[in-house]
């Protein structure tokens, strides 16, 4: 009975986990790019009594005898499926259909990554982030510039004046990774950093080696399906009202057996 209350605390503890998961997901369903995350458990060790196969006579024991000692939080994965496309006319935003992240050179030089494509222009004219992070390959648009888009296959060209055809003024380049689940959350940017876990990035043209092709003047919305969320919602909230009846029960059966061996 005592395993049994620590077996079921387990079990409310990764729930609580779950419902924090399932908040965060809710919490940024209009967040650009954003992808959803997922819980997933391990139950924990065994208690062995006996072991299958242990021998009896002339023959063994087909069946063993074993008590799980609850539940673990295992991991917390992002899921990378396609978001919705939103169409907002602005020749700066630009959509990836299909795998792949922007690239953006973080102020230490480094490499971010994201699904974020509402781009914007510095004081310079220079491609960037909300955040004023230079998107990678760097390219810098003219204050005097017209009819500014974006193809495609990323290539970015513009109108300038002296001139009635467009002029290419830059390529956008995506990257690949064979383990996106393994790349590392920036908390604040809506970027992504690499890990050991997600390999190293693979960099190409959109629309070549596997990465998808882009959608000028649209933005990918987050992959958080709020019906489904709300219903992932109202399973964890069951499990966790399960777990705190079995330690409910578990305390009244050690009460029984107290008051038995009182009496």
């Amino acid at each position: 009975m005592m395993r049994a209350l620590f077996t079921a605390a387990s079990g409310m503890e990764a729930q609580q986990f779950n419902m924090d998961t399932i908040s965060n997901n809710l919490a940024n369903v209009n967040t650009t790019g954003f992808r959803r995350n997922e819980a997933r458990f391990q139950d924990l060790v065994y208690q062995q009594m006996r072991a299958p196969g242990t021998p009896v006579g002339a023959s063994v024991v087909p069946v063993g005898q074993e008590v799980g000692l609850g539940v673990k939080v295992g991991s917390s994965e992002k899921i990378f499926t396609q978001g919705n496309l939103t169409q907002t006319g602005n020749p700066l935003d630009v959509a990836i259909e299909g795998d792949g992240f922007f690239q953006v050179t973080m102020p230490d030089g480094t490499t971010a990554y994201t699904r974020d494509g509402s781009f914007k222009q510095d004081a310079n004219g220079a491609m960037v982030t909300a955040d004023g992070y230079f998107v990678q390959p760097q390219i810098t648009i003219p204050q005097n510039a017209q009819q500014v888009s974006i193809g495609q296959d990323g290539t970015v060209t513009a109108v300038v004046p002296g001139s009635t055809q467009p002029q290419q003024l830059g390529q956008i380049q995506l990257a690949r990774f064979v383990n996106p689940a393994g790349l590392s959350p920036l908390g604040g940017h809506n970027l992504y950093t690499q890990t050991g876990a997600s390999g190293t990035p693979v960099v190409a043209q959109p629309g070549l080696n596997g990465t998808g092709s882009l959608q000028n003047g649209y933005l990918e919305n987050s992959n958080v399906q709020v019906v489904q969320e709300i219903v992932n919602m109202i399973v964890a909230q069951r499990a966790f009202e399960a777990n705190s009846k079995s330690i409910s029960a578990a305390d009244q059966m050690l009460s029984t057996a107290v008051q038995m061996k009182q009496g």
